[in-house]
């Protein structure tokens, strides 16, 4: 098993965050801690859109679901844009079942949130 890792990538008006491993019960608090302080910079003036990518992530569970839709009100409330990179099959298998996929801003690509 791969161990949970959050990488990080500032360019302008970009953050990616992007996750690798299993978005968890045991995950989900460190990736919503570190979303969370990335809100609060754009919150400051900082980025415009945070990219959130799931194409590292071997499976995500509905607490990694719930994160995503927290995520996604706080920005909708906060005027920014949360991009969420699609993950691989098992995880948009996820999305797809809750159709959340089509809630949600999911994209493809990362570069398809520069705008």
């Amino acid at each position: 098993m791969k161990p949970f890792a959050i990488r990080l990538e500032e360019s302008g008006e970009k953050v990616s965050i992007e996750l690798e491993g299993e978005l968890d019960i045991a995950t989900t608090p460190s990736a919503d801690a570190e979303l969370r302080r990335v809100e609060k910079g754009v919150e400051n003036g900082g980025a415009r859109v945070i990219v959130l990518d799931l194409r590292g992530l071997t499976f995500m569970d509905s607490t990694g679901l719930r994160l995503l839709v927290s995520a996604d009100a706080r920005a909708r409330n906060g005027e920014y844009r949360l991009a969420i990179v699609r993950g691989p099959a098992a995880v948009q298998r996820v999305l797809e079942l809750t159709s959340l996929d089509a809630r949600l801003d999911v994209i493809d690509d990362p570069s398809e949130a520069d705008g």
